[in-house]
This record gives C-alpha cells, structure tokens and sequence, in this order.
C-alpha cells in the first residue's frame, strides 16, 4: 500500500509540472558536501545528483557536519528545508552518528524517546506539504574489533526501522546495506573507500572518500529506487551495487568464500610466478616469455595468456582455428592478417577470427608486450 500511494503522489506530480522531481537530504557528515580543499574527503549526498538526471530529478543536499535530529531542527535547518519543500518532492533523513553522542546535551537524543519523536518532526513537514518522506538508516562504520565488524548504529537502528514500521514510512535500511557492503570488501579492503589517508595523516572509518561516497550513494539508490520505480528512467549511471546478492547462497557464504578461496577457485595470482621462457610460437624467431594465466582452473569458458616478444622474436604465420583477440599493452611490432601487413603498438587490439591467416613480428628495442583471449 506505501508503494503504490508513494509512486500515485509521484506519477501526480510529474503530470502537474515540468519541473524536475526534487529530492532534498537531511543528514550529517556521512552524507554532507565537502570542497576541493577536503579531498578526498565526499559525502554520499554528494555524490547522488551524478546517478541522475538533473532535468528529472535535482538533488538539495542540505546534510551537515556533526548534526543530530535535534540539533539539525535547532539551528533551523529543518525550517531552512521547510521553506523549499513543496508537493512531489523527497525527503530523504539519515541521521543517528551524532544522536549518540550522550557527552553533548545539544545533540543527543535517546534512542528510546526523543530521537524518534524528533525524526516524526522530519516526515510530518514532508507529509504537510504532500512531499515523501523516506527514512534511512544510518550508515555503518568501518571498525573492526578482534575481527568482527562493530555495529555501533544497533538502537539507532531499530529505532528507526520501528518508527517506519508504526507509522508506515518509507525506509531505507542502510545500515544493513553499508554493513554488508563493508563485510564483502574485508577491513584492509574497506579502508580506500574510507578517509585512511596517511599523507593526511588521517585513519578514520566513519567519513568517506570520494570512492566510498560514490558506492554508498549507490546503495542508497538501489533501494530508493525499489521503492519508487519512478527514479529508475532518471539514472545516468548504473546502479548494480546490490550487496544484498553476495548473500542469497546463505547468510555467511561471502565469509566462507573469503575464508577458503581454494574451495570455490577464485584467487590472485603474480605472474613472476608462471613465468615460461619459450621459442616463438608456430615457427615464429625467439626468445619469448609466456604466461599462462589460470591454465589449471576447471571450466572457465576462456584462455586469457600475457606473451612477451623479446627482440626479435615472433609468432609464426598460422591459420587460425578459433577467434582470438591480442591486445598490444607496449612495444611495436609488425602484424599480417590475411596477407596485409599493420604496423601495431600499445592500445592496438587485433581480432582474428577462425579461417584466417596471421604473424606477428616484434620491431624496434623494445619488447612488445601483448594479452591474448582465445574461448576454450
């Protein structure tokens, strides 16, 4: 019933103007705007308008750095928000780090009491005025503790989500999709999506660099746009960021995976490792070097080689038998396809299908370097 209301209220709006859809977001640091000079420092919110079409739908970032619910009305940024707002519009609210903070009287809420009470002062402005509001979790932390990821949102958390429940408001639960998000990726794989930026001499695991706005705006995206299908035409940029899939094998299969990459296959490889030192290949002059990449995984439905040409070496005239792409990463050389010759050097890729005929001849001091993909 939400869902339908939701996209009848937007489908109205859309016929009633031209105008695009305006989407504003109340929040704190995680989802604020930060200049050049804070780089790479970025907020999710930030980041949003690039998913969209800014002639369908224009973002109104009003988040703020160190605001709670209560501190956000306090400073009359609710009523700065209060005085644009109008029908068809968005309200999306994300608050919860600064609630916490019990030391600071004037931003502290009690999960319990006052943080819902002034979270319903967010969506009843959006409800007078015929906007949606769209409640939204707050966004997981990057702290690790003996291992395990700590959720330091939990009663924020199941506050909110019970506050949706009761009074049948839209949530985005991105607590959980953050938390997932940062699992996947691991602690040290985390850490460049977050601001641990030695240069700075920074390690903080609450705000985001300009990668980790990028992907948690995603996120939020992904379940903005199941809750209203209406943002899907707007999008300029893919959103396939649904951590939610990593999962459906089980509720831990990402973790087992990570525990026991040999089992399922997958896997990093140096090639120094597999290295082969060899002639050149169909009667082409040597030396060479070959590197079979996964040669022993089962099923893959591809070859994928990296072959240095060393000086003078090359790949002797041979039909071809099946398709096969090379692509020149560095060096020159002299390439024959079907009897016509091509001078070739990095960012060249030759595609030879089967039936046809080609060499390769290495020029120049340089080695030639090239990747090779052929289907099994």
């Amino acid at each position: 019933m939400l869902r339908l209301m939701l996209l009848f209220s937007l489908l109205t709006s859309a016929t009633a103007h031209a105008a695009p859809q305006r989407v504003f977001i109340a929040g704190d640091s995680t989802a604020a705007e930060y200049g050049p000079e804070r780089a790479p420092q970025a907020g999710w919110g930030q980041m949003l308008q690039s998913y969209l079409d800014p002639a369908r739908i224009e973002v109104r970032n009003h988040a703020k750095g160190g605001r709670s619910t209560r501190s956000f009305i306090a400073e009359g940024r609710l009523d700065a928000i209060a005085g644009e707002l109008r029908k068809g519009d968005v309200l999306l609210i994300q608050f919860g780090h600064n609630d916490a903070k019990f030391e600071d009287p004037t931003r502290y809420t009690d999960p319990a009491g006052d943080y819902a009470t002034f979270l319903m002062r967010y969506v009843q402005l959006a409800r007078d005025t015929g906007a949606t509001p769209v409640l939204v979790t707050p966004v997981a932390r990057l702290l690790y503790d003996f291992g395990s990821l700590l959720d330091t949102h939990g009663v924020y958390t199941l506050a909110m989500k019970q506050l949706a429940a009761r009074e049948d408001i839209a949530l985005i639960d991105l607590n959980d999709r953050s938390t997932r998000w940062i699992r996947a990726l691991g602690e040290q794989g985390a850490k460049p999506y977050f601001l641990f930026v030695p240069d700075q001499q920074k390690a903080d695991g609450t705000h985001f660099s300009t990668a980790g706005a990028n992907a948690v705006a995603c996120l939020v995206l992904r379940d903005w746009a199941e809750l209203q299908p209406t943002v899907k035409p707007a999008l300029v940029r893919d959103i396939d960021c649904d951590v939610r899939g990593t999962q459906r094998e089980g509720a831990d299969s990402i973790f087992r995976r990570a525990k026991e990459p040999d089992r399922f296959g997958s896997r990093v490889v140096h090639e120094d490792a597999i290295a082969r030192a060899q002639p050149g290949p169909h009667g082409g002059a040597g030396p060479t070097t070959a590197y079979p990449f996964f040669a022993d995984a089962e099923g893959l439905p591809f070859v994928l080689r990296k072959r240095v040409l060393h000086k003078g070496a090359g790949i002797g005239l041979h039909p071809q038998h099946k398709d096969e792409i090379y692509y020149i990463v560095s060096g020159q050389g002299s390439y024959v396809l079907d009897g016509k010759q091509h001078d070739v050097r990095a960012g060249h890729a030759l595609l030879t299908r089967a039936g046809s005929m080609h060499a390769l001849q290495q020029v120049g001091d340089e080695d030639l370097v090239l990747l090779l993909a052929y289907p099994r």
